[in-house]
């Protein structure tokens, strides 16, 4: 048996490298990177954000891959998201925070939990004007960590914009619902 010097390794690779290329047709296909969305299949692919539907797909793709740079995309610039906090103060209270927080928030999330799953349910309504919308949806989260497993359920109340620039929907406004 014959061994390969360096430029003959390299030219082995290479002649593998066409050969798949020309078995796939010639298209290139980067594994790393998600496809976008192409026709009605109901994959989990990332869309163009047309529609705040497409935004909430992107918004499960997101959480599913841990992916923080798709994640801000999806917030606008105005973002606010307002959750109730039973504990504060007599009888509880609602609380906020801005997009900052909510970026810091969701990175130590997706960093804490090994499997993230979103699945969205029911539609519970949905107001679409101009290039505002208003979207309510009930939810299932579970996290699973070396902490333990979490499940959440319960509703989201959406509040969407289009951006004039890009024409993406964004989401200006979250209201978490969820059932304790």
């Amino acid at each position: 048996m014959r061994r390969l010097g360096r430029a003959g390794k390299a030219r082995a690779l290479l002649a593998s490298w066409a050969v798949l290329l020309a078995a796939a047709g010639g298209t290139c296909v980067n594994p790393f990177a998600p496809r976008l969305r192409q026709g009605g299949e109901e994959e989990l692919l990332v869309t163009g954000q047309r529609t705040p539907e497409e935004v909430l797909q992107n918004f499960d793709y997101a959480y599913t891959f841990k992916d923080s740079l798709l994640y801000a995309d999806l917030l606008d610039s105005s973002f606010v998201f307002v959750y109730y906090d039973p504990s504060a103060s007599p009888g509880g209270r609602f609380e906020s925070w801005g997009r900052d927080v909510d970026l810091r928030t969701t990175a130590r999330l997706f960093r804490a939990f090994d499997i993230i799953d979103l699945s969205w349910g029911s539609t519970m309504y949905q107001m679409v004007q101009g290039d505002e919308a208003e979207l309510s949806k009930t939810f299932r989260l579970s996290l699973v960590g070396p902490e333990g497993d979490f499940h959440v359920s319960g509703n989201a109340v959406f509040t969407f914009r289009r951006c004039p620039s890009d024409g993406k929907w964004r989401i200006v406004r979250w209201k978490d619902e969820s059932e304790f």
